[in-house]
């Protein structure tokens, strides 16, 4: 019998050139997806890891040496989420200078990165083995260490000379740190294309007019800047018309400008501010005048991207911001909060003016603006045809109507609204409004103001059975019930939603309210502001209402913050709850959805400084049984933690104290160093099906 031959079928990268293969793998970003295609075969493996560009390390510090070695193109590295979060990234190791250089050697390519910074020994060890760093993110939220002025900058200015972009929007320092370093290293200073000195809501300091004037005359170059500066007049070193004017003309460059107000970022503070009055306006004026903030735009002739959120008063703007648009062509972005007047109405005897001329503008976020009108708002859609991106905040003049017709004006554009502390769009009146974009909006937030959702609900029912007798008429007419049309419910695009929720409120009206169909619904983030300890004791309340979201097929990812909830958190005065009743209260259901990553922020106790995770709050997010990854910002007792141990997929833990000042000392079991080793290693000796 003569021998068969068995012909071998090629495979599929063995028709395609290593060059092209190559191309193939650089394409795909998405993690999962590529740690899938590097289990194929070896070849893919080692193209996987070969074009592999970014890479956030994960794991226990005290494994360092254990860093794998394959991934040798890698250029973003981020070295801030290894565990335990936030503490001393090679203080853990006898030979802090050798596992700097290990870790060198694991990636040799490093341009770019994020690290957890929170002794400057990490940099003085770290900056020296990789000198062609161009872009560094730095992250601490501990109080500042007890060195000289500056100190936290020296390593990396010194060994760093291709430094381009420095963000330190995560870290806290002293606003006077920055500028004393620049001081010593001007060169590094001069090279200086991209500044973020927007540091969060818990970082309650502003860079002074004469700190930012020192960073600016030393960055020349810049062409990003974003800092959190101090516009009040009644504190030393106020930003003022001279600092404007001043800054535009250190850095003629710019194409992204951010100036925030320390006060503007805090969470809440456009729902009650006490320093506003009836009308919407502040109390107090910025010493900034109309036509120094036309000569300060006039001066920017490369801006692409503005922001400036002013604390207090900048009346009669429109003529600036048509300034603005006359000498900024490339303007695409623009956010205006206390800016008044910033366009003329188009049923005043002046054409449109301000804001409403600008026919190249994609997205438009106005705060706070307190003669902003239906007819301006109008105006607004009607001039800036081309916008995809609109946010509205805290401005009490606008209504149902006015909303309704801009986004039935910009239906072909309009995919990103934001609609949040508006005195007349409650959550029905602003999902109405939209329901002109209804099927082509993939990003929106709302505030969950439960104002005539009863009524609306029933209306909606009446309708409902109306819309379905005459499509039963239609059908015995012709046969075929073809003839009849009624307009759809459901949020087709609609990808992420984010709310904002008053503590002691329930979330179960936002079906009634008209979010009920969301088919591709795949992340929500839902924000908890208010003090609980005023609020009847949860016991007596039905639950928040987190299995209302059940009815969202493709909900994966969620962030539920509870952080700016307060309550006692330890013991609670006779007839008051404390923050575990309530975090029972809060995340009662969340077990019935199926998640695959959750963040979740616990309220806190302003009084003792603590955001911890409850008994209750543990056992219920250990039923979660579908989670892949889960970060919880904020401490959490060792015994807790081995309850998530249940959850079968899980694999990424992280404990974040990312609120400042991040507690500085092990007291407790909550939060040791040995606690979350040995949770790390139970979590990794577990049988995870991927």
């Amino acid at each position: 019998m003569a021998a068969t031959t068995v012909s071998k079928v090629p495979n599929f990268h063995d028709m395609l050139p290593d060059a092209i293969m190559s191309n193939i793998f650089s394409l795909v970003t998405d993690t999962r997806t590529r740690n899938a295609m590097s289990l194929v075969c070896l070849k893919w493996c080692k193209l996987e890891r070969s074009t592999r560009k970014s890479l956030a390390l994960r794991g226990n510090i005290r494994d360092l040496n254990q860093v794998p070695v394959c991934f040798q193109a890698i250029n973003n590295l981020d070295l801030s989420c290894l565990s335990p979060w936030g503490h001393p990234l090679l203080e853990s190791s006898s030979n802090p200078s050798l596992l700097a250089k290990l870790l060198s050697h694991a990636f040799p390519s490093v341009v770019s990165l994020t690290i957890y910074a929170r002794s400057p020994l990490t940099l003085h060890f770290l900056a020296p083995e990789w000198p062609k760093l161009s872009h560094v993110k730095l992250v601490r939220w501990h109080q500042r260490f007890n060195a000289p002025i500056g100190y936290d900058f020296f390593a990396l200015f010194e060994h760093c000379p291709s430094l381009s972009s420095i963000d330190l929007s995560h870290f806290y320092c002293w606003t006077e740190d920055l500028p004393t370093a620049f001081e010593l290293y001007p060169s590094i200073a001069a090279s200086l294309s991209h500044l973020n000195l927007l540091v969060g809501h818990s970082f309650t300091e502003g860079y002074k007019s004469h700190e930012l004037l020192s960073i600016t005359s030393a960055c020349p170059n810049l062409s990003q800047l974003l800092a959190t500066c101090v516009f009040d007049h009644r504190f030393l070193g106020f930003v003022g018309d001279e600092t404007l004017l001043s800054i535009a003309s250190n850095c003629p460059r710019l194409s992204l400008l951010h100036l925030a107000d320390s006060t503007a970022l805090s969470s809440n503070s456009s729902r009650a501010d006490p320093n506003k009055n009836d009308e919407g306006y502040a109390s107090e004026d910025a010493r900034i005048s109309p036509t120094a903030l036309g000569d300060f735009f006039e001066s920017l002739p490369l801006l692409e991207e503005l922001v400036l959120d002013v604390g207090n008063n900048v009346r009669d703007t429109w003529p600036a911001l048509e300034l603005l648009n006359s000498k900024c062509p490339r303007l695409k972005s623009l956010k205006l909060g206390q800016l008044h007047g910033i366009c003329r109405e188009i049923d005043s005897s002046m054409p449109a003016a301000g804001v409403a001329l600008w026919k190249g503008l994609e997205s438009l976020s106005i705060k706070n603006s307190a003669d902003l009108t239906d007819s301006a708002l109008i105006a607004i859609s009607l001039g800036c045809s081309n916008l995809t991106k609109f946010e509205v905040q805290g401005c009490n003049k606008i209504t149902k109507m006015g909303m309704q017709i801009f986004a039935r004006v910009l239906q072909k554009t309009l995919v990103d609204v934001r609609i949040s502390s508006c005195k007349y769009l409650n959550t029905v009146c602003s999902l109405q409004a939209l329901e002109p974009i209804r099927d082509r909006i993939q990003r929106l937030h709302v505030d969950c103001v439960w104002e005539s959702v009863e009524q609306y609900s029933q209306d909606h029912e009446i309708r409902g059975e109306k819309e379905a007798s005459l499509k039963k008429k239609a059908k015995c007419c012709d046969g075929s019930g073809n003839g009849f049309s009624s307009c759809s419910d459901t949020w087709t695009k609609l990808k992420y939603l984010s709310l904002w929720i008053a503590a002691g409120e329930l979330l179960n009206p936002i079906r009634l309210a008209g979010l009920e169909n969301c088919p591709i619904l795949e992340e929500i983030q839902i924000k908890v502001v208010g003090d609980c300890r005023n609020q009847q004791k949860p016991v007596f309340m039905a639950e928040f209402g987190l299995n209302s979201l059940v009815n969202y097929p493709q909900l994966s990812r969620m962030h539920f913050d509870c952080g700016d909830a307060i309550g006692f958190a330890l013991t609670a005065p006779r007839g008051y709850a404390d923050l575990s009743l309530w975090e029972r209260f809060y995340l009662n259901g969340i077990e019935n959805l199926n998640l695959k990553e959750l963040n979740y922020w616990p309220p806190q106790d302003m009084d003792v400084h603590q955001r911890s995770l409850s008994l209750p709050a543990a056992g219920l997010l250990s039923q979660c049984r579908s989670l892949r990854k889960l970060f919880i910002h904020g401490t959490a007792n060792e015994h807790f933690m081995s309850f998530f141990l249940k959850i079968p997929t899980l694999r990424d833990v992280q404990l974040r104290e990312d609120y400042y000042p991040a507690p500085e000392n092990d007291t407790t079991s909550e939060m040791r160093v040995d606690s979350c080793y040995r949770f790390q290693d139970a979590l990794n000796r577990r049988h995870i099906p991927d």
